[in-house]
């Protein structure tokens, strides 16, 4: 991998992104901070992260997307976010919404 020279600029994200991904967790807050700049939702979490076939990452991120009182009520969704090798954002989709209470989906 090059430096094209991004030093001393103040840009540690772009930085960041040309370093591939280096595991499970990094591609975790990758994947969340992307998502979380797309959405503006607070993040709750992150329940799963995989390989994808292409040596990429598949994320799924929890989101607040309704908080309601109480608390038990408020909305959830999982979002699954998928990267390339270097981390950097390919797709990102919806795949369940819930309520928070909500016993197993």
């Amino acid at each position: 991998m090059t430096d094209n020279g991004d030093r001393g600029r103040g840009t540690t994200s772009t930085t960041e992104r040309r370093r591939p991904v280096r595991g499970a967790q990094d591609a975790a807050r990758r994947a969340a901070d992307s998502l979380a700049a797309l959405v503006h939702h607070r993040l709750e979490g992150v329940s799963a992260v995989g390989r994808s076939e292409d040596d990429g990452w598949t994320v799924h991120v929890d989101v607040l997307e309704l908080a309601r009182i109480p608390d038990t009520t408020s909305l959830l969704a999982t979002y699954e976010v998928e990267l390339d090798p270097a981390g950097d954002l390919l797709s990102y989709r919806r795949i369940a919404r819930y309520r928070r209470g909500a016993q197993d989906r």
